[in-house]
């Protein structure tokens, strides 16, 4: 809150009526909010035209007045968006700078601009459409860093490497499919993205402090202008609801976890006991003392972030988790977390959709490391079941085999026929077209299944639903 001692005891701000002293200095900084919030100024401005004309349509603003605070507005947008904006804390947050600025720039008219609201309903206007644009942008990044991934999925359909379970080679696949599950992750994130601002896209605007308004407010009217799909039903929940904020902090904590697990793939993947893929320079730093060291501080910088979006969330749940209704000055603090999960998610998004595209797998490596570790054993436990086994009798028949593998350092597929009847009479030389990488990977036909032919065609649906957009 902001104050100024008016000369006689009184105070000079906007609510200063009600006081017989001014707000201690301290207060004033402690409770201003203009040192972050002025980021929703452009929205506020547009918050502002919309009511304003909403105002003169319903005879509360004469058609002077209106004029007058439309071309004030428009030279306050100009200041803001050229730097020259006056900011003061004195005045405490985005509104009242704004207000304040066009009561100079034309006279008493700027001060009808509040008529029918309040800072409560003004606020949550703002936020809500800042929010919104941000939405917009973070769909384009994640459409962008989709498209990057898929691509390069299509273009890997063959290469062979080995699928993991507790980071243990268990089963060939391929890059691509490898991909196509980063990609399905980050196409549920788009589904929550997309949930949240049709949830979000509510005007709170007339709700006022918490009651609505004597005056006879058009509320569909500045809904319909500001691109909101209806005003908010309750007047109460209108400018004390932060759900909004809660879920797209939800979706970012997500969204960041998903790209953590990317990341930490792809930190293992560049380590030099790995060797599957290689990042591009630009994309990694060195040592100050280890002149041979290629660092991936890209994605481990992504997966460090996580943790921030995880805090704002828990921070948005705890600010709200005891309010009564309706307004309080707790949400004040909503803004910051909310703030930071956008920049956080945005910067992060631009740097995996420049990167995923960019990647370099090393086949040769990728082939290596998927020969080791018995990776084709369930595919001999499954040729044995076609062959009339019942699956745990062909379960302990490939166990024996690899338990001889590991005694003899060598892979089921580097044993000859007569070591492989050993361990059953329904092994036949047909065998080994199931115990290759290659024959591994291919035999998976179905839908999302390893086989490069549906690896391509999962790609070719996952860009459509992406075009489809």
């Amino acid at each position: 809150m902001s104050s100024d001692d008016n000369g006689d005891g009184g105070t000079s701000n906007v609510w200063g009526g009600r006081f017989s002293e001014a707000t201690d200095a301290f207060v004033q900084r402690f409770t201003a909010s203009v040192a972050f919030d002025r980021r929703l100024a452009q929205e506020d401005i547009a918050g502002s035209r919309a009511h304003a004309a909403m105002l003169r349509d319903r005879g509360v603003l004469s058609a002077d007045d209106h004029a007058r605070i439309a071309g004030g507005l428009d030279q306050v947008a100009a200041e803001i968006e050229s730097g020259d904006f006056p900011w003061s804390e004195r005045l405490e947050d985005v509104h009242m700078n704004i207000e304040a600025r066009l009561t100079e720039l034309v006279g008493p008219a700027g001060k009808r601009l509040h008529t029918g609201r309040s800072r409560n309903d003004q606020v949550a206007t703002d936020i809500r459409l800042w929010l919104r644009g941000a939405i917009d942008r973070i769909a384009s990044e994640l459409g962008r860093l989709q498209r990057g991934t898929i691509g390069l999925a299509r273009s890997h359909a063959d290469t062979i490497m080995p699928g993991f379970t507790h980071l243990q080679a268990a089963q060939p696949v391929t890059f691509g499919h490898h991909l196509l599950a980063w990609n399905e992750m980050l196409e549920r994130d788009y589904g929550r993205l997309r949930d949240c601002r049709a949830r979000l896209n509510q005007c709170p605007l007339g709700a006022a402090a918490l009651a609505g308004t004597t005056f006879p407010l058009d509320r569909a009217q500045t809904a319909a202008a500001l691109g909101f799909d209806s005003p908010c039903e309750n007047s109460l929940d209108a400018v004390s609801d932060r759900d909004f904020a809660i879920e797209f902090c939800a979706f970012a904590a997500l969204l960041m976890t998903h790209l953590s697990r990317m990341a930490e793939e792809l930190v293992l993947w560049t380590s030099a006991q790995f060797d599957f893929v290689r990042l591009p320079d630009r994309f990694c730093t060195g040592s100050s003392i280890m002149p041979q060291k290629k660092n991936p501080d890209v994605p481990e910088l992504v997966r460090g972030k996580t943790g921030r979006t995880n805090g704002n969330l828990v921070a948005l749940l705890t600010l709200m988790k005891s309010q009564p209704l309706a307004y309080n000055k707790d949400n004040q603090e909503d803004k910051e977390p909310l703030f930071d999960s956008v920049d956080t998610v945005l910067d992060a998004l631009r740097a995996f959709a420049d990167m995923v595209p960019a990647i370099e797998p090393n086949a040769s490596a990728m082939r290596e490391a998927a020969l080791r570790g018995f990776a084709t054993a369930t595919d001999l436990a499954d040729y044995l079941v076609r062959r009339g086994l019942p699956f745990r009798d062909a379960h302990e028949v490939v166990g024996k085999a690899v338990a001889h593998g590991l005694e003899t350092g060598r892979d089921l597929a580097e044993m000859d026929l007569e070591t492989l009847r050993r361990f059953s009479t329904s092994i036949d030389d047909d065998v080994f077209a199931v115990l290759t990488l290659e024959g591994s990977v291919a035999a998976r036909e179905h839908v999302g299944g390893t086989a490069p032919a549906q690896v391509r065609a999962a790609a070719e649906r996952a860009l459509a639903r992406i075009e489809a957009r």
